[in-house]
């Protein structure tokens, strides 16, 4: 059999930012759904932090992520993990977006809070959501007890990158999951593995340190237990790093940053004029937002932060 693995999915993110919404949906309704109907598919996991905020959602998100999400797993049994984005309380997961949104209100869509043992076809799977204080002991005990190979959950286990570059300090041991052949989470945004526990990584990008880091979901076979790739095209960041001693501007491309946000940085701008001309056809070509960057000082413009401060900024579609 296989299942589509999903996880990380933060509908409403960004402060329900209908630019990201309409980026997220992109992928959904042009490479996840269609993948799924024409390679019959007809099992789902999500692995947790399936909405963004903890507190609330939007009207306008909720009734997206019904129609435009929930709704599409028509025919597919879909299993939802709930994370640590999807609880209102840290040390419980009793109060969650799932249970209030989702659970009993499809009969092909099941909610888990808490570890649950499941089996596809022959093949069990432990189901790990995510861990509080108040979940701990039975966790706990389905960890040292379970004779499943396969685990799946939305785990913090420390030394793994949570982002391109950043690896996490702390959390639960890798050595609490050595029992199982294979182990995949959700929660790092970042996609990883040690050979044994991967981290699948969020299906698109959210912010600016997503950028140039690959996205998009799984297909696992619980026959030859691969774990197979499917990459989302579809970006939402770019930088230029303008030098126009060593490009000439005059035919640009700019059509690939329609509805993009875009960070120029300027490494070199001798011809004043070539600069506005390439900054008015950028404005032009209906990027959500475009922020110049310049005036490095000594720093190497390769090595510039995303936490720099930008010196100038031109702002087309400011996030809400």
């Amino acid at each position: 059999m296989k299942i589509a693995l999903i996880t990380d999915t933060h509908f409403g993110a960004r402060n329900d930012n209908i630019n990201f919404n309409d980026y997220f949906y992109k992928f959904y309704e042009g490479i996840f759904f269609p993948y799924l109907q024409q390679n019959n598919i007809k099992h789902c996991i999500h692995l947790g932090d399936v909405l963004d905020r903890r507190k609330y959602v939007s009207y306008r998100i909720a009734k997206d992520f019904r129609e435009r999400f929930l709704d599409q797993f028509d025919g597919i049994q879909f299993h939802m993990l709930v994370g640590n984005h999807d609880t209102y309380y840290k040390n419980t997961n009793d109060v969650n977006s799932l249970a209030e949104l989702v659970d009993g209100k499809y009969d092909n869509i099941k909610v888990y809070p808490k570890a649950t043992e499941v089996t596809f076809d022959g093949c069990k799977i432990l189901f790990v959501p995510w861990i509080n204080s108040d979940n701990m002991s039975h966790t706990t005990k389905m960890l040292k007890t379970s004779d499943a190979q396969i685990c799946m959950g939305h785990l913090e286990l420390s030394g793994f990158e949570m982002q391109k570059g950043f690896f996490m300090d702390h959390g639960w041991d890798k050595e609490e999951f050595n029992r199982f052949d294979m182990v995949m989470s959700g929660h790092y945004h970042h996609k990883s593995d040690d050979g044994q526990i991967y981290y699948l990584g969020t299906p698109y990008e959210i912010y600016w340190s997503d950028y140039e880091d690959p996205r998009g979901f799984h297909i696992f076979d619980t026959d030859t237990r691969e774990l197979e790739r499917i990459v989302n095209p579809y970006r939402l960041f770019e930088k230029v790093y303008y030098d126009d001693t060593t490009t000439d501007y005059t035919d640009y491309d700019m059509s690939k940053f329609k509805d993009m946000y875009v960070k120029v940085i300027v490494v070199n701008k001798k011809d004043l004029y070539q600069f506005d001309k390439f900054v008015d056809k950028l404005l032009q070509a209906d990027a959500h937002e475009v922020k110049i960057i310049e005036d490095f000082s000594e720093l190497d413009a390769e090595n510039v932060s995303d936490d720099i401060v930008e010196l100038s900024l031109i702002h087309i579609s400011e996030p809400t």
